[in-house]
């Protein structure tokens, strides 16, 4: 019998953490995050990044364990989080996985193989010079099913790379193992107006408890690394503070990113046909 292992999905603010926390609580479980940003030390407002106080007493792993300027793969995400998961499971308690990066929980629950391929420097310096939105649209020609999250470059670049050298979409040329765990996946959803209404109040919000000092204070900190300026939220906040942009400008561009990112992530989680949607934050496990 394998060992059972509970999966929250959904787009950003659909109140993941909340639910997580409470269901954690009703069956004795310990949340592991699967949200490319949050494993960064710092990212705390402009990734919501949930606190001290909302995490309620339970524990959560795979957040702050690395510094901005290191470059975190799914591979190392994957080793990490399956440590984390046989641990809660050897004290006899459920891993919950929440979170938003779609490839997270693929390749840990779905145990997907990631191709092991050289460097193609040539190609990398060729993409290089393209432009996020190019890359994606030459990587969707490849893979119509491929998903990159706004702006992520490297791992675009990464993606056409290994399509290249394989020959095959990236679901074939991952490959699939044998699944290790049985997963029970809930998705948490609101219809799209209730969506985008909890998104600007979220962005409102992380204004007002100081998203523009906490990106002052990591480029004073870290300067203009990839991983803070290809972040949404640090992203938009930092256009304003070089005067591209107002900030009142800059706080709609990211409300509306946030919104298109909402949308790629549903478009993602829906390919999966275990997931059992309409699970609002409200509604508890009983």
């Amino acid at each position: 019998m394998k060992n059972k292992v509970i999966a929250v999905v959904g787009a950003t603010a659909s109140g993941k953490t909340a639910y997580a926390v409470e269901l954690a609580k009703q069956i004795n479980g310990e949340i592991i995050s699967a949200d490319s940003r949050l494993v960064y030390r710092g990212f705390d407002i402009g990734t919501a990044k949930p606190s001290v106080d909302e995490r309620q007493g339970v524990p959560h792993y795979m957040l702050d364990i690395v510094e901005p300027y290191e470059n975190y793969s799914a591979g190392l995400y994957v080793r990490e989080a399956k440590n984390c998961v046989n641990a809660i499971l050897s004290r006899g308690k459920t891993p919950i996985l929440a979170g938003g990066t779609g490839l997270y929980f693929n390749i840990l629950l779905n145990n997907y193989d990631l191709p092991e391929i050289e460097p193609d420097w040539k190609l990398r310096e060729e993409l290089s010079e393209l432009s996020f939105e190019e890359l994606e649209q030459r990587l969707l020609k490849l893979d119509k099913d491929a998903f990159v999250e706004k702006n992520d470059k490297k791992k675009a670049i990464r993606y056409i790379e290994i399509i290249k050298s394989t020959g095959k979409p990236l679901s074939e040329a991952r490959g699939v193992n044998e699944i290790e765990y049985d997963v029970e996946w809930i998705g948490l959803n609101f219809p799209r107006e209730e969506l985008y209404d909890r998104i600007n109040r979220r962005v409102d919000l992380m204004i007002e408890v100081g998203l523009v000092d906490e990106t002052k204070n990591l480029l004073e900190k870290y300067g203009r690394i990839g991983n803070l300026i290809d972040t949404i939220g640090y992203r938009e906040i930092i256009m304003a503070l070089d005067g591209v942009m107002s900030m009142d400008e800059a706080v709609e561009k990211l409300k509306q990113n946030t919104r298109n990112y909402a949308k790629r992530q549903l478009t993602w989680f829906r390919k999966n046909e275990n997931i059992k949607w309409n699970y609002y934050p409200e509604r508890k496990k009983k």
